[in-house]
């Protein structure tokens, strides 16, 4: 089933930022959470694909970050939610990892896989510290 991009948009605003999504259902459309909370940017050594099967980093160290449900954490536009903020995740104290991708995920272990993009491939080794910029990292509606 195809949907029209204001509608992909829409979604995504919803799910990303807890906007209220209009023209869904009743007058107030399809309302957002009365608390937004969080997701969390997990790192992937492979693409953990929409059946939730990469492997996630094991670097000594590693953890989630939060992002907040919300314009501070995520900016939509043309079918897109791209991070708002910078993203650093924890100093690697041992161990290395490859990272290829990168998910969005309801748990800070655990929890469902929301969407998931591919990044330019970062070797992480002891004393590294894997930061994101503003943009960054990008999960596109199709």
């Amino acid at each position: 089933m195809g949907r029209s991009s204001l509608h992909r948009t829409a979604y995504l605003k919803l799910t990303f930022q807890n906007v209220n999504g209009s023209n869904i259902g009743d007058a107030t459309g399809l309302r957002g959470s009365t608390v937004a909370g969080n997701f969390y940017i997990a790192l992937y050594e492979s693409d953990p694909t929409i059946a939730d099967v990469g492997t996630e980093s094991t670097y000594i160290s590693y953890a989630r970050r939060s992002i907040a449900r919300s314009v501070v954490g995520f900016t939509v536009s043309d079918n897109t939610a791209t991070n708002a903020s910078i993203i650093t995740f924890p100093i690697a104290t041992g161990g290395s990892s490859t990272i290829t991708h990168f998910g969005v995920r309801t748990a800070l272990t655990g929890g469902d896989l929301i969407g998931s993009g591919l990044v330019s491939s970062i070797t992480i080794s002891n004393t590294d510290t894997p930061k994101f910029e503003i943009g960054d990292l990008t999960i596109t509606e199709v």
